[in-house]
């Protein structure tokens, strides 16, 4: 689990510095991609995954 939050604290910092060079290159969708499997598949998934759903609930209830 030590090296699963390593790697998703690597690849969170990699996407970072990406997003703030400006472009995307197909390197760097690797690295968000990756990012995104290894988050799927850590402690955080389910904490991530309630959060977007209460987002969800509440942009959907909001009235024009």
């Amino acid at each position: 689990m030590v090296i699963s939050l390593s790697v998703v604290v690597l690849l969170l910092i990699l996407a970072w510095i990406f997003l703030r060079s400006g472009g995307l290159k197909f390197s760097h969708a690797v690295v968000c991609a990756l990012l995104g499997f290894f988050l799927a598949s850590s402690s955080m998934a389910a904490t991530i995954h309630d959060g977007l759903t209460a987002t969800a609930h509440v942009v959907s209830s909001l009235n024009p």
